[in-house]
């Protein structure tokens, strides 16, 4: 509506849909949550935790440590970003409300119908304001918890494939007897199948809310920019260009989350291949080595984190968005002039 209402003023018409389509965004990413907790996200949960406490090597450990490092390097990123845009947006329209605060026209965070009336103008302005900042720890949290579910699952995929290494290595050595070799990749089989799963669980839980969170981040980056860059040519102060700037970086920094573990989900799933090819195979009885084809044959196709089945995350794919996004800038530029 606030749209509609801006038409003509294209700074305006763009400030709000980048507003609307934020909040979007993380109402969105939050009912998707909230649908598939208890049947699919809370099992994922559980099964994670598993992992952790019945790791008996310290490999195992150490290897799930280095990759959640990794998650909780990018977590980290992502919340700095969110507290800094949360900051300056707590401080940008604080500031506009007590400078307005006895002006006979007040403007809300998000215009309404005119409502000037003390004390429903300033409840109704904390309310926004509570809202605009619950939207960025919405769509901080839910993108951290995303991408750190996908890592877990890349952690597990590694301890998979140097145990079946240490595996084949214990019968070429002749340590373990040929029935405790298939007991082994039995086990080795039912857990690959268990972390492929888990993967098809995240991606059907999140795949159609990531395609609104693609093409609405597309779009978003290319506004802000698109005021970043206008701004000279209007009295805009530097509270409001911070801003500006802490927005751009946010919609990076989780795009990129989603992108990096995406791309290491697909890497560490297509190595499951190689590790088979990389081990001793061929010092192993020929009954033996075609047992490891079940696989070879599960691996072939990479598990994948999808844009509602329109497209992949990846890192080709965050250069694709950035892409995207600054030649949509270049019309909106040529349009201004």
């Amino acid at each position: 509506m606030n749209v509609l209402r801006a038409w003509g003023n294209l700074s305006g018409v763009l400030e709000n849909f980048v507003s609307a389509t934020f909040s979007l965004m993380g109402v969105c990413k939050l009912i998707v949550t909230w649908y598939h907790g208890e049947k699919a996200l809370r099992p994922l949960m559980a099964s994670i935790m598993t992992d952790w406490m019945t790791s008996t090597s310290d490999w195992e450990r150490n290897t799930m440590l280095k990759i959640s490092r990794r998650g909780r390097s990018l977590s980290f990123r992502c919340c700095l970003s969110a507290a800094g845009l949360t900051t300056f947006y707590l401080s940008l329209y604080l500031l506009r409300f007590f400078k307005n605060i006895n002006q006979p026209q007040r403007n809300l965070v998000y215009r309404l119908e005119n409502l000037q009336r003390s004390p429903f103008y300033e409840i109704t302005y904390f309310i926004q304001l509570s809202g605009g900042t619950y939207s960025v720890l919405a769509n901080y949290t839910i993108d951290s918890f995303v991408s750190i579910l996908v890592l877990q699952v890349c952690a597990q995929l590694i301890n998979l494939r140097t145990t079946l290494n240490n595996l084949v290595n214990e019968l070429v050595s002749k340590s373990i007897s040929s029935s405790r070799f298939r007991e082994g990749l039995a086990a080795i089989v039912v857990r690959h199948d268990h972390l492929i799963r888990n993967a098809k669980i995240i991606d059907g839980c999140y795949s159609p809310v990531l395609f609104v969170h693609v093409l609405a981040a597309t779009f978003q980056i290319c506004f802000i920019t698109f005021q970043v860059f206008t701004v000279n040519n209007m009295k805009v102060p530097v509270i409001k260009m911070t801003f500006l700037s802490f927005y751009f970086v946010v919609l990076l920094t989780n795009m990129y989350a989603y992108c990096y573990s995406a791309e290491r989900l697909m890497t560490e799933s297509t190595k499951m291949t190689y590790g088979v090819y990389e081990c001793k195979w061929y010092d192993i009885p020929p009954k033996h080595a075609k047992d490891l084809m079940f696989i070879v044959y599960r691996s072939r196709i990479p598990l994948r984190l999808t844009i509602g089945k329109f497209g992949i995350f990846s890192l080709e794919m965050f250069g694709i968005i950035l892409k995207t996004s600054m030649g949509y800038l270049s019309a909106l530029l040529t349009i201004k002039d």
